[in-house]
């Protein structure tokens, strides 16, 4: 959509433009998603009916917010989803810092514009993006990085030191008419949580001894892990109480969900490998298994990001094996699953009683997710035919150098080849690739059902009886 075309505050009321707050603005507009059912929060997955009806309620009451869940959850994903509740375009008054909408000005520069130019009075228009603001609360942050502070080269400059146009406004005035975020909120000094207390509640800014009563439009969302894995800090009690509503986010729920998720965020197209569903789906009970592990401290949790960077890191690894062997087509096979445990091993919080044992935990925990996806996808299918060959002595190496066709050649002949490729979801693609990817899991399985043996060598296995 092209920026509207009044440029005047003439233009604009003659335009029909209505003033509206933030909050009534973001109220509207859901509402309207609502009736025509579509989607408020795109790209936000395992929520609808846990998190987003409390959110949804709470953006209808104009209530700020609080996101209290563990790492990983999606809670800054989720705050940057409600900016799409804003409208498309809105004006300011031109060259205004903190966007002053032209129909209300709340700055001292911009009532004086107003008062002297009247309806000529030039209009400018923010898009939806620029009305969000994020900052990531750090120990160093101060309140002249959120609220303001006074501005010495204003001063230099002539100003005397109590004229309010000296100071310079910190991230949240220059939100004004939008959504800011505080990330981590906790992780703020208590004497910086303080200066907050105005914006929430009288919704104006105090800035040392200046007498500034600048009322803001804006909402405001916070980010915390709860209380009791984050020990660097607390919101203090009067800064909670100011918030309208407190949400906690989780986990996917569910093992469909998970997938979904991991597809949905992974970017394994940009990686250039295919990653077949079978083994999305290791993964995915990976990660479930690794957060529901007595092993890893489930107050810190096991981010969402663990599967998306485990699929990404699989996808790698068949990419540097289909370079090494020469394949045209890079397709993750089981071989590429073990390198995930030393690239992850650093995302997982470990009790103090595992010290020393994580690869080993996560090494264990990944054959239990390989043999759940086995027994789920072909527990119940006749695998009699390739038992067989390997009844007759054959044996069987792989690993990251070996390719696809050379791994189907030591094989040989595998009656029933296409159900089993059917029953791991790759029905109508025969590429060698993925022939392989299905063998090779399979051969995988079947050793650990211990119908076959395994012997582990540089870079790979050797199945055999």
């Amino acid at each position: 959509m092209s920026q509207p075309r009044p440029a005047t505050l003439r233009e604009l009321r003659e335009s029909g433009h209505v003033h509206r707050g933030v909050k009534a603005e973001i109220r509207e507009n859901l509402l309207q998603r609502l009736r025509k059912g579509e989607p408020a929060f795109p790209g936000i997955v395992g929520f609808s009916g846990t998190v987003l009806p409390h959110l949804e309620r709470a953006l209808l009451a104009g209530h700020d917010l609080v996101l209290l869940g563990e790492r990983g959850q999606g809670k800054t994903r989720l705050i940057r989803t409600v900016a799409g509740l804003l409208d498309e375009w809105t004006p300011t008054v031109k060259g205004c810092e903190i966007n002053d909408h032209p129909y209300a000005p709340a700055c001292l520069g911009c009532r004086r514009a107003v008062a002297e130019q009247g309806d000529d009075l030039p209009v400018s228009w923010l898009s939806r993006g620029q009305r969000y603001g994020e900052k990531l609360a750090t120990p160093d942050t101060s309140v002249g990085d959120l609220i303001g502070d006074v501005d010495p080269i204003k001063i230099a400059e002539g100003r005397s030191l109590g004229d309010p146009e000296t100071v310079h406004f910190g991230l949240i005035p220059r939100t004004n008419r939008g959504i800011f975020s505080v990330n981590e909120l906790p992780d703020l000094a208590e004497r910086i949580q303080v200066a907050l207390l105005n914006v929430l509640e009288e919704r104006d800014i105090q800035i040392r001894g200046y007498a500034i009563r600048m009322p803001l439009d804006l909402l405001l969302i916070a980010s915390a892990n709860p209380e009791d894995y984050t020990n660097r800090g607390r919101i203090i009690t009067p800064l909670k109480d100011r918030f309208g509503a407190e949400i906690r986010t989780h986990y996917p729920p569910s093992l469909e969900l998970e997938l979904e998720l991991i597809r949905q965020e992974a970017r394994l197209a940009e990686v250039g490998a295919d990653l077949p569903d079978h083994l999305f789906e290791v993964i995915a009970r990976f990660t479930r298994l690794v957060r529901e592990s007595p092993a890893a401290d489930a107050r810190s949790g096991v981010s969402a990001r663990f599967a998306i960077a485990a699929a990404e890191t699989v996808a790698a690894a068949a990419v540097r094996r289909a370079a090494r062997t020469g394949e045209e087509q890079a397709v993750a096979r089981i071989c590429d699953l073990p390198g995930v445990v030393h690239t992850l091993r650093g995302k997982v919080e470990f009790e103090v009683s595992e010290e020393g044992r994580e690869t080993e935990v996560l090494s264990h925990l990944l054959r239990r997710a390989t043999a759940e996806t086995f027994r789920e996808t072909l527990g119940g299918a006749d695998l009699t035919a390739l038992l067989d060959r390997f009844s007759a002595g054959v044996s069987v190496e792989s690993g990251d150098g070996v390719s696809a066709p050379e791994l189907l050649h030591r094989i040989g002949q595998v009656p029933g080849l296409s159900k089993i490729m059917e029953r791991l979801g790759m029905d109508g693609n025969e590429s060698p690739g993925h022939a392989a990817a299905a063998l090779e899991f399979t051969l995988e399985g079947l050793y650990l059902m211990r119908r076959l043996s395994k012997d582990e060598v540089d870079g790979g296995a050797v199945y055999r009886t």
